[in-house]
């Protein structure tokens, strides 16, 4: 699977992801990303068959209902729970938890197939 870290979510996040062999980018590492609406993110990323992570329910969900009753492709959302903080000292658990869904849904339309979202779990327990 593929993502593309929304851009409240560190771009350090991405980087450590991708040095364990995850295809992994963030908004905030991408000039021509960053500053875009999330219907174009949602749209054009699947042309690069990325799900995304995001803690934006309230735009990104009805992307994705409407993505799925139309038939247009998506490769769906990770959704990012409260208790993940999104301060600098988080970013060993995003990594963690984000590294034990990849390894666990490993193909690209994994999300869909289970609804079209998946939401974070953190695999320490905390």
């Amino acid at each position: 699977m593929r993502l593309l870290l929304d851009e409240h979510l560190s771009p350090e996040i991405a980087r450590r992801l991708r040095e364990l062999g995850h295809d992994v980018i963030a908004v905030g590492e991408r000039p021509d990303l960053r500053g875009r609406p999330d219907r174009v993110h949602f749209t054009s990323l699947s042309e690069e068959r990325r799900a995304i992570v995001t803690r934006d329910l309230s735009d990104f969900r009805p992307l994705l209902a409407q993505a799925l009753r139309s038939g247009a492709a998506t490769y769906g959302l990770v959704l990012v729970p409260r208790r993940f903080a999104l301060s600098r000292t988080g970013v060993g658990r995003f990594v963690r938890a984000l590294d034990a869904l990849l390894k666990e849904h490993p193909d690209d339309d994994s999300i869909v197939r289970q609804g079209g979202e998946l939401w974070l779990d953190d695999p320490s327990g905390s």
